[in-house]
C-alpha cells in the first residue's frame, strides 16, 4: 500500500517548532511511529516555506508561536501559494478564537503542548487511516464518507474524553503496556507492568472497554470463575 511520498510509501513530515530541543524531540516521536518519516525540521516560517518549496512533505506538524510569523499565518499563506500540505496544529495556543481559526484553515488535527508520546501517536495513526480511507478513484458512498470524516477523530484518546477524575497520563500508561503486550492481559498483569495499583488498572481498562479501544474477553480455568482480559483493539 502506498501511502506517502517517501521511499517505501512513508508519510513524509516536516516538524516546526520555534524551539530546537523541542523540535529535536518531536522529531524522535515521528520516527518512532510506523509508516512515518521526518523529511525535516524548521524553527520559523521562513525555514518551513523554504523546505517546503524544495522538500515533497505529507505533513506539516506546525507550532503557532514562531518568530516571524504565527502558525496561523503560514497556512493562510501556504494555501494561497497553492500548498496544500496536510497540517496538524502542535503548540501551546489553547484559546478558542486560535482553535477555530486552524479548524478554519483547514488545519486536520489539533495537539495541545505538552503532550505525550502516545498522544501524537494517537494524531498520526489517525492521519494515516485518513489517507488509506481516500485512496482510489471515482465516488464515495455514505459509508466511505463516514469512514473518512471519521478517521482522524476515531483515533484519538485525548483528556477531553476522559470522564472528571481521571488522568489522561495514567490513560497512556495502560494503552502502552496494552499495546505493547503479545496477547490479552489481565488487570493484575497490566497493573504489575505499569506499576499502578490494581483498582487503578481495573478501572481504567473499564474506561476504555466502555469507550471501544480494549476488547474484554474471559478466560475460564480450573475453579470456574472466569479472569477478565483485556487487549487492544
Amino acid at each position: 500500500m502506498t501511502l506517502g511520498s517517501g521511499p517505501g510509501g512513508l508519510l513524509e513530515v516536516l516538524v516546526v517548532d520555534d524551539d530546537v530541543r523541542v523540535a529535536r524531540v518531536n522529531a524522535a516521536y515521528v520516527g518512532k511511529v510506523a509508516g512515518f518519516r521526518v523529511a525535516g525540521q524548521a524553527h520559523s516560517a521562513a525555514e518551513a516555506l523554504a523546505a517546503l518549496e524544495t522538500t515533497p512533505v505529507d505533513l506539516v506538524l506546525l507550532d503557532h508561536y514562531l518568530p516571524d510569523e504565527t502558525g496561523l499565518s503560514l497556512v493562510r499563506r501556504l494555501r494561497q501559494l497553492g500548498h496544500h500540505t496536510d497540517i496538524i496544529m502542535v503548540t501551546a495556543a489553547r484559546d478558542i478564537a486560535t482553535v477555530q481559526a486552524a479548524m478554519r484553515h483547514g488545519a486536520l488535527q489539533y495537539l495541545v503542548k505538552p503532550f505525550t508520546f502516545a498522544g501524537l501517536r494517537a494524531k498520526l495513526e489517525g492521519y494515516a487511516a485518513l489517507r488509506r480511507a481516500l485512496e482510489g478513484d471515482g465516488e464515495a458512498g455514505q459509508d466511505q464518507v463516514d469512514r473518512i470524516f471519521g478517521a482522524l477523530g476515531g483515533a484519538s484518546a485525548g483528556p477531553a474524553e476522559l470522564p472528571k477524575g481521571h488522568s489522561a497520563l495514567t490513560a497512556d500508561l495502560v494503552r502502552e503496556v496494552l499495546r505493547g503486550a503479545e496477547g490479552p492481559l489481565s488487570a493484575q498483569e497490566v497493573a504489575e507492568r505499569s506499576s499502578l495499583s490494581r483498582q487503578t488498572a481495573q478501572r481504567y481498562l473499564k474506561l476504555l472497554e466502555r469507550t471501544g479501544r480494549v476488547r474484554l474477553s474471559l478466560k475460564y480455568g480450573e475453579t470456574g470463575r472466569p479472569e477478565h482480559r483485556y487487549v487492544w483493539v
